[in-house]
């Protein structure tokens, strides 16, 4: 009797599975790295401009400000008040109690320049230890609008600081809510304040 080879089948068995998988992975392949070809670009488009992030910090040369001024720096489209406060400021807002305030703390996200929440004092508002520099976010906390009290002929509202024209808001001279719908003090923005004057915001 003739002997039948039958490891010739089981080759060619072999041989089917492993062309079929090397297809199937090189296959895989190619979807995937096509597949990222075409999603790269979208997820890409999703960053932020070149324009934006310079935008993201704005340096401000404070050493020609003035006891009592205030000026307004544009930073990410937003106002950011920015008060070199006379001593009569400074001391009618460190004499504020905490009852008195209607929102008496400042998160970590209203005040980023602390890492937890703190009672909303003066002290804990200002970029100097001595109160002299109030920086704030100028967008009133109920809807969204610019107060006024930085132009020198602006309202102050009865607490010295600023008025909310939209509603009637009042933030005293640390720019924490006395009085009106507004649920919260002024957002402080992430800032450094260095010796020499120089205000970066966004850092």
């Amino acid at each position: 009797m003739t002997d039948i080879d039958k490891s010739a089948p089981e080759q060619g068995k072999d041989n089917s599975e492993s062309r079929r998988d090397f297809l199937y992975y090189a296959t895989a392949g190619a979807g995937a790295v096509a597949t990222g070809a075409a999603v790269w670009p979208l997820i890409d488009s999703m960053n932020p401009s070149a324009d934006v992030l310079s935008l993201s910090t704005v340096r401000v040369d404070l050493s020609g400000m003035e006891r009592g001024q205030r000026i307004t720096v544009n930073w990410q489209g937003k106002p950011v008040f920015v008060w070199r406060r006379a001593q009569e400021a400074i001391d009618i807002a460190r004499a504020t109690p905490l009852d008195a305030l209607v929102d008496q703390t400042d998160s970590a996200k209203e005040n980023p320049n602390h890492p937890q929440t703190e009672p909303a004092l003066d002290q804990n508002r200002t970029a100097d230890e001595a109160g002299e520099w109030l920086i704030v976010i100028g967008i009133c906390t109920h809807l969204g609008c610019v107060p006024v009290g930085q132009g020198s002929g602006d309202a102050l509202g009865e607490f010295g600081g600023w008025f909310c024209p939209c509603h009637g808001s009042h933030y005293d001279t640390s720019g924490r809510i006395r009085k009106g719908p507004a649920p919260r003090n002024l957002d402080i923005p992430r800032y450094t304040l260095a010796d020499d004057l120089m205000l970066t915001i966004g850092a």
